[in-house]
């Protein structure tokens, strides 16, 4: 699946927005308070509201009356992705669309549907569309023979009127776009990495194949590639890890006599390993990233807040590349920065620009900027025409 738009309406300083063609590889820039942090917390929202329910995915952000616009607060929140799926054979756009409303205080999800057009002509057919926990989808859409007055709806009511209709139908394969995006949805991987999460021992006797979004769990992932894939993706890995970090030689998995997990760092000048509580915070994050993007499976999108934090410069080129290939693997990407060396790397049609504009965020795209591009076409990089002031509106006033 690849997401081809986002339109906000009401999200935090998102008044009203709508990113079209949005790339595999998705590079966002922009003064601190632009909005970067939030447009991708939407991802982090919309995950949050799966996995609990819409009312408690507000209050861990502050409530309602936080999250939806100010001045804007007797209206409703709408967040409407646009994204490519196979279904039948054919790849189809699909759109799911989530408003969430107030009633005395509460807050309910006012309307949710998923739709795509069944044909090369007509509207968009809507195979799931509820609203304050009744509704109704379709069970037989796969059926493109029949008409669309011959398909099967299946009336259902929920538990309470802040959840959504995918958390539950999504989990029957019957409801096939539900069960897709509910999945896509599950996989996301918003990162809230944090070192001091990452250092330490961990027990010896847990599992893990996925990095979690903050990193706690990277001995025990490694530890996964090492005892699994330990000549191919895990060798891989720490070949690059020695082209980058100055005297590493190995990486191993190392288990304490007291059943704690740590991870091993090789340096050709001593005998023993340094444990990774030890080692550099740039040498740990470059280590997760890897382990990350080296991943037998790729997440169906990946975000990536400032990844040049803690790490230096002149690596960044190839991480930005690393980043496009995770892309290539399926795994769409989205990254926000504030480093010229990083933009670089970037070509003009994977960036864009937030600005704010009478307190309200909006977005501007690089590709659509005439006089970037003629000088990208001229051989210019991206990182400097950002330093020169060529993003109108990107500066701090």
């Amino acid at each position: 699946m690849k997401l081809e738009s986002i339109k906000l309406k009401n999200f935090k300083a998102f008044r009203n927005v709508h990113i079209k063609d949005i790339p595999a590889f998705c590079v966002v820039v922009g003064a601190n308070g632009s909005g970067k942090t939030t447009l991708f917390d939407v991802f982090g929202f919309l995950r949050d509201c799966l996995t609990y329910n819409v009312t408690r995915a507000l209050q861990s952000r502050g409530g309602f009356k936080e999250v939806v616009t100010r001045g804007f607060e007797k209206e409703s929140i709408v967040i409407e992705l646009q994204y490519r799926m196979v279904i039948t054979g054919k790849n189809r756009l699909v759109t799911y669309s989530l408003e969430i409303a107030q009633d005395n205080g509460r807050s309910v999800v006012e309307q949710e549907v998923l739709q795509y057009k069944r044909g090369a002509f007509g509207s968009p057919y809507q195979f799931l569309k509820f609203s304050r926990g009744k509704g109704y989808a379709i069970t037989n859409e796969e059926d493109f023979d029949k008409q669309d007055e011959e398909l099967t709806r299946e009336e259902q009511s929920l538990e309470g009127t802040d959840l959504l209709a995918i958390k539950g139908l999504g989990q029957f394969k019957r409801f096939k776009a539900a069960n897709a995006f509910r999945q896509l949805l599950e996989n996301w991987h918003v990162s809230d990495f944090h070192i001091e999460m990452v250092r330490g021992g961990k027990d010896a006797a847990g599992y893990a194949e996925n990095l979690s979004v903050s990193g706690d769990n990277l001995q025990l992932v490694a530890n996964h590639l090492f005892q699994n894939h330990r000549d191919t993706i895990f060798a891989q890995i720490v070949e690059i890890m020695k082209r980058r970090v100055p005297g590493i030689t190995a990486i191993n998995p190392i288990e304490s006599p007291d059943g704690r997990l740590l991870l091993g760092f090789q340096d050709g000048s001593f005998k023993d390993p340094f444990i990774d509580r030890f080692v550099s915070d740039g040498t740990l994050k470059m280590f997760a990233y890897l382990v990350l993007l080296y991943a037998p499976e790729a997440h169906p999108l990946l975000c990536i807040e400032e990844p040049e934090n803690q790490l230096y410069p002149s690596l960044l080129v190839e991480l930005a590349e690393e980043f496009r290939d995770y892309a290539r693997r399926g795994g769409q990407v989205f990254v926000s920065t504030h480093s010229p060396d990083f933009l670089n790397a970037c070509e003009v049609d994977e960036v864009f620009w937030l600005v704010k504009q009478k307190g309200y965020s909006q977005v501007k795209r690089a590709s659509e900027n005439e006089q970037i591009t003629a000088y990208m076409k001229s051989g210019d990089k991206m990182g400097y025409l950002w330093k020169q002031g060529f993003f109108d509106g990107v500066d701090p006033q």
